[in-house]
């Protein structure tokens, strides 16, 4: 996402080639498609794209799971989308490179100024991270005429090392799926295929990066720069990166020429992900005190609570402090 909406971003006086390692037939963007879309639409004008005209659902609330009780939260304008037609329909008319492994492309760049590393976990380009956690992840999209729930659904492993999801896509369609610390999903997803008689459209298994831009740097070397998740642009807390990867581009675009305003700028805005890296790493750790780490999550609640459209969600502290402690 961060590639292809950069390629639309970039200043006309530029020339701009993108490389993906998959064959255009075989080219498919992973996960649940979900998305706010109030804030997301204002970024996708600055593109040229009408979000509208890609929304597959329009949520109102989303149930939080925790087994032996569940709450709901008041959604603020969080939907699910067409990730694969939007992101196919930013690279229309751009010259990509199908099928092409970026490394295996390294002796073509000598005409380029600048390379963006764009590739997200992979951080193909850029030095590998001396302090890297990533979070592994399966989903499944679906199809049935007995999807059991009608919104968004989450469901919280013990101690927040990850969750489980449901996100509607609409047409008797969901993306199901789980990211976990310790694996727990495993046999979950097949589960639910099983009891909701669902056909398996595509499986993805795909490990998310959670570690802050603050811990993923160098953003630069040589000739290359990075941008969105290969530099650590994923909300740690819910695992989501499609805006953010967006506003890294944009960061990206705003300080073109100046290496180190760009650098300030991200370490700037993406600040409180930091924050959220310790309190999970607290937890990986089985270090959690909630009587120091309270000053750390009020901050991150008040972020979120400031950037409810951001999130689109409606951000209660009772709410928050219930997943925020969950055992």
């Amino acid at each position: 996402m961060a590639g292809a909406y950069l390629l639309n971003r970039i200043p006309g006086e530029h020339q701009a080639e993108a490389f993906e390692m998959r064959t255009e037939a075989n080219w498919y963007p992973a996960c649940a498609w979900g998305t706010s879309q109030p804030f997301i639409s204002d970024l996708l004008k600055q593109a040229g794209f009408n979000f509208e005209d890609y929304v597959l659902h329009k949520g109102k609330k989303m149930v939080v799971d925790f087994g032996d009780k569940q709450f709901e939260i008041k959604l603020k304008g969080l939907v699910t989308y067409d990730k694969h037609r939007l992101t196919h329909d930013m690279l229309k008319g751009k010259k990509v490179h199908w099928g092409e492994q970026v490394k295996q492309a390294n002796g073509n760049f000598s005409d380029f100024d600048t390379i963006v590393d764009a590739t997200g976990i992979q951080r193909s380009l850029l030095p590998k991270l001396k302090e890297d956690l990533v979070v592994p992840s399966l989903e499944y999209q679906v199809k049935s005429k007995e999807l059991p729930y009608d919104d968004f659904v989450i469901r919280p492993y013990p101690g927040l090392l990850g969750y489980w999801w449901y996100f509607p896509l609409g047409d008797g369609m969901a993306h199901v799926g789980a990211g976990d610390l310790l694996h727990r999903y495993r046999g979950e997803l097949d589960g639910f295929v099983k009891k909701h008689k669902c056909e398996v459209i595509r499986r993805i298994g795909r490990p998310v990066r959670v570690t802050p831009p603050k811990l993923c740097e160098p953003f630069f070397d040589g000739k290359v720069i990075g941008v969105g998740e290969s530099i650590g642009t994923v909300y740690p807390m819910l695992g989501e990166g499609i805006i953010p990867s967006m506003q890294c581009a944009d960061l990206f675009v705003d300080h073109l020429g100046d290496r180190e305003g760009y650098r300030r700028a991200v370490l700037d805005h993406f600040e409180v992900y930091a924050k959220v890296y310790k309190f999970i790493k607290a937890k990986v750790d089985d270090r959690f005190s909630l009587l120091t780490m309270w000053p750390t999550l009020l901050s991150i609640f008040w972020h979120m609570r400031s950037n409810e459209t951001r999130y689109g969600l409606e951000i209660k502290l009772s709410d928050f402090y219930k997943i925020a402690t969950w055992q």
